[in-house]
């Protein structure tokens, strides 16, 4: 539903709405859902396309940094539009809330009538609600008639043509590599690889994130193109492009996409079936994903072409473009191992590599640096499991492999050189430790050799933990430890002297070296560990 169309319905205009930011953006602007929230932090919660109400209590109340912050995240979100009750606790909308508004895209209304929320919502979800059904109703119409053509003999480009003619628009099939597999409609072959990724381009309408609906595999582009990923038993095989002409209703043409999702992928799976060794190896990540028997891993193992009693290492990478990386990935693995599958599922993306056994440890390492050039969006995280001694032990490099993601937040130790890519075997300590030590035991054991030294840097703010462990992690080299911690040498002297004070002398050739070693390697441990 249009955000036009919304602000016309009698219950908002009964709150006499007046645009106050971003006027440009409301054309064409669609509303997925009508919200209200006194909550500050509740963009997070959002998915994107909701006109988001606000009684401005909180508002009121909040600095000037944090309503700047708020407008910021909810534009940020792809909120379709903000709308402020003014009254006696809030009399006007800050200007830096205008300017932030106007700035972001994201349209900003003065409600100048009290009017009861609960109402608004009611009304308007209600008729949301009767649109989305209509539209999946629609959309299951459409895939049904691409199923019918697909069945009957028609290749890859008549199942588009299906898609094309229904929803008038220009509809390109491309590979992760940005090929064309297929295309149908007018302009269809004429977008570029770049607007699958979402890419944006001037004269945009709004933030560019219209009618996503807040879905992370469907994106709104600001060149008038909505993208779908289209998976093949749990890879991204493709990416469906529809072109968006004017007077073509965008929630239409998304949900289509979205239905059209699994005729596709049959019609890629004619057209490119996979081979036996390429599905034992996806049924292989699957057992190891799920935590299968050895016995199991063994036998697919064998079919996918994995030597069962040579050693193999896992890889996990969590990231919200987990589906999209894999290609890259795969290409990674292709060129420093001599077998591997992947497999990506949800915000996770999961590979087995088959080490050579000559020189196994240092063919890992040098899978860990080759990691390290990966592309990977921020947030990302990369971590590769200790050796399995055969692909039996490929579930427990796993999940060592994830126990280390789960610990390494906080630890803050990579790989080597690589500064994105942890490794499970420095994480040793930690492992063991948050496998079969009780966390109470563990907080004791803390305190009682290092208390001192935590105690110092809660009274007087300073680092001193940090640096011991920084020193420890080097192997007690002062002068790396000081290179690391940007801190002249002298200044490293001078607080390596004082953590010796408050722990009892120097700990070089002594028993009480490993214990504060694993005491700094288990306060870095989250909390939930």
């Amino acid at each position: 539903m249009f955000l036009e169309d919304v602000l016309k319905h009698r219950t908002l205009r009964a709150a006499d709405p007046l645009l106050r930011a971003a006027g440009s953006a409301v054309p064409g602007r669609q509303v997925r859902w009508v919200h209200s929230s006194e909550v500050l932090d509740i963009a997070p919660l959002l998915r994107g396309g909701e006109l988001l109400l606000s009684g401005g209590q909180a508002l009121a109340t909040a600095t000037d940094e944090r309503r700047v912050a708020y407008v910021r995240e909810l534009a940020g979100r792809g909120v379709a539009a903000l709308a402020i009750e003014t009254g006696p606790d809030l009399p006007d909308i800050p200007e830096s809330m205008l300017v932030t508004a106007e700035s972001q895209g994201l349209p900003l209304f003065e409600l100048r009538n009290v009017a009861p929320f609960v109402g608004i919502m009611q009304e308007i979800n209600s008729i949301l609600v009767g649109k989305s059904v209509e539209l999946l109703q629609r959309g299951d119409e459409i895939s049904h008639a691409m199923a019918a053509e697909l069945a009957h003999g028609g290749g890859l480009d008549e199942v588009l043509a299906v898609l094309a003619g229904q929803t008038g628009t220009g509809v390109r099939l491309v590979s992760p590599a940005g090929l064309t597999l297929g295309s149908a409609g007018g302009g269809a072959a004429g977008g570029s690889p770049g607007t699958a990724d979402g890419g944006s381009s001037d004269g945009a309408i709004g933030t560019g994130r219209l009618g996503t609906g807040g879905l992370g595999t469907v994106r709104t582009t600001a060149v008038g193109t909505t993208a779908v990923d289209v998976p093949v038993r749990g890879v991204l095989a493709a990416r469906l492009e529809l072109e968006l002409p004017e007077g073509v209703d965008p929630t239409f043409v998304r949900v289509a996409g979205e239905r059209s999702v699994d005729i596709l992928g049959l019609a890629l799976l004619q057209r490119m079936p996979p081979g036996l060794k390429e599905l034992a190896g996806a049924e292989l990540m699957r057992a190891v994903h799920s935590g299968a028997q050895p016995w199991r891993l063994e036998q697919l193992g064998a079919a996918a072409g994995f030597a069962v009693d040579g050693p193999v290492a896992a890889v996990m990478i969590r990231s919200a473009a987990s589906g999209r990386l894999r290609p890259a990935l795969d290409t990674v693995l292709a060129a420093s191992v001599p077998h591997a599958a992947s497999y990506a599922d949800k915000l996770e993306l999961i590979a087995l590599a088959g080490i050579p056994r000559e020189g196994a440890r240092a063919a890992r390492a040098s899978l860990i640096e080759a990691l390290g050039g990966l592309d990977v969006p921020e947030g990302s995280a990369i971590a590769v499991g200790p050796l399995g001694q055969g692909i039996g032990e490929a579930g427990w490099s796993m999940t060592e492999a994830r126990r280390t993601l789960d610990l390494a937040p906080r630890a803050g130790r990579a790989a080597g050189g690589s500064r994105q890519v942890r490794d499970a075997d420095a994480f040793g300590a930690e492992r063991l430790a948050a496998e079969s030590i009780d966390a109470g035991a563990r907080r004791d054991f803390v305190r009682r050799t290092l208390g001192p030294i935590l105690e110092h840097d809660e009274q007087r703010n300073s680092q001193l933990l940090h640096t011991l462990t920084v020193w420890l992690d080097s192997g007690c080299n002062t002068a790396q430890a000081a290179r690391e911690l940007h801190l002249e040498r002298q200044s490293m002297y001078h607080r390596l002297q004082r953590i010796f004070d408050l722990c009892g002398g120097d700990p070089r050739g002594t028993g009480r070296l490993v214990g504060l070693h694993l005491a700094t390697r288990l306060a870095a441990l989250p909390q939930g560990h």
